[in-house]
């Protein structure tokens, strides 16, 4: 009898840390607060990771989708070189009627992939081109008044101060601030490639730079659609410039005459400066081809491409001589987001 109730007898009871606090006054409540606390931690560094993690996916997203954009913008500013490569292959004149001066309107960027059965095909599930628009613009820089003409070996021109002077009439913009802008590219470019004159400004390369020689924003502002800035001082085409830009450039040209030579040039463009000249009844002197031309070396390459919520714009500034089409420079920023295509569309 002993034995058996030595071998059933119930073993010593052994409390662990927890229960011996739950004895405790208070002790209970301590615990279940400390539980708490040990969920909430575990929870906030739950949440702090995955929202890293998710950071993480939109910024390769939004990189993934920008470099995306430049290449696709790359392959478009080389459609646009090849061209003005096939323009000027055939040679003659640039006018507003020849392919490269027609906009193209946004598109579904998938309109323009290789198509098997007239049927485009998406083939890479990594890219939706079919959130993916394409739009751009070429645009003849020589149907603008050229700043560069301006000065030359640091001297004033004057047939290019009159140009210039009628613009701002034009325009109603102040005549000092044609004064600033003439005196600055004198100083711009006696100072280039010297290093005596550290004072003079620097030649901007681009109009939206203008602000170097101390334009004011609102006069760059009705200024930019009318000038450009070239490497090389350049003749304005006759059959792209504006009516702005027409009564500017030639003597004695009023309005009803500028409109006279748009029309005539919508018919037919001009193949030679005497064929402008006689409609207008001026003299060789007054049209010559020292000031006017009616071919063009100089455009400006805009394309904007916008996929899902990322939209990248790029301009470009190309010079063809011939069949060879050269990059001088590219730029990308927000270029007139409120109208896509407002600064690219040629005056006509």
């Amino acid at each position: 009898m002993s034995v058996f109730a030595s071998h059933h007898a119930p073993a010593p009871r052994r409390h662990t840390l927890l229960q011996r606090l739950a004895q405790k006054p208070g002790a209970r409540g301590a615990a279940l607060l400390a539980a708490m606390l040990t969920v909430t931690l575990v929870a906030t560094f739950a949440a702090a990771a995955m929202w890293q993690q998710w950071r993480a996916v939109e910024v390769e997203t939004a990189e993934r989708g920008q470099v995306q954009s430049a290449w696709i913008l790359v392959g478009a500013l080389d459609w646009s070189r090849l061209i003005l490569r096939e323009d000027g292959r055939s040679g003659g004149a640039d006018h507003l009627a020849e392919p490269w001066a027609v906009p193209l309107e946004e598109a579904r960027l998938s309109t323009f992939l290789a198509a098997e059965g007239n049927v485009s095909q998406v083939d890479d599930a990594s890219t939706d081109t079919t959130e993916a628009f394409l739009s751009g613009q070429i645009t003849d820089m020589q149907a603008r008044l050229n700043i560069t003409n301006l000065a030359e070996g640091g001297q004033a021109q004057p047939v290019a101060v009159r140009q210039f002077t009628r613009l701002f009439e034009q325009l109603g913009l102040p005549s000092q601030q044609l004064g600033v802008l003439v005196e600055a590219m004198r100083q711009a470019q006696s100072a280039k490639g010297s290093d005596n004159n550290s004072s003079a400004p620097l030649m901007p390369p681009t109009v939206t730079q203008l602000g170097w020689l101390g334009l004011t924003p609102a006069t760059l502002a009705v200024l930019a659609p009318h000038v450009t800035v070239l490497p090389v001082r350049t003749p304005v085409n006759l059959n792209t410039a504006s009516i702005e830009v027409l009564m500017a450039a030639i003597d004695g040209l009023d309005l009803a005459s500028a409109q006279k030579l748009v029309q005539a040039r919508e018919a037919k463009h001009f193949r030679t400066l005497t064929e402008a000249s006689d409609l207008i009844g001026a003299s060789s002197d007054t049209i010559n081809g020292s000031a006017f031309s009616i071919a063009s070396s100089y455009f400006e390459v805009r394309g904007r491409l916008r996929l899902g919520d990322t939209m990248v714009d790029e301009r470009s500034l190309v010079r063809k001589q011939g069949i060879d089409v050269t990059t001088l420079w590219r730029e990308r920023g927000a270029f007139d987001r409120e109208s896509p295509l407002a600064a690219a569309q040629p005056l006509r």
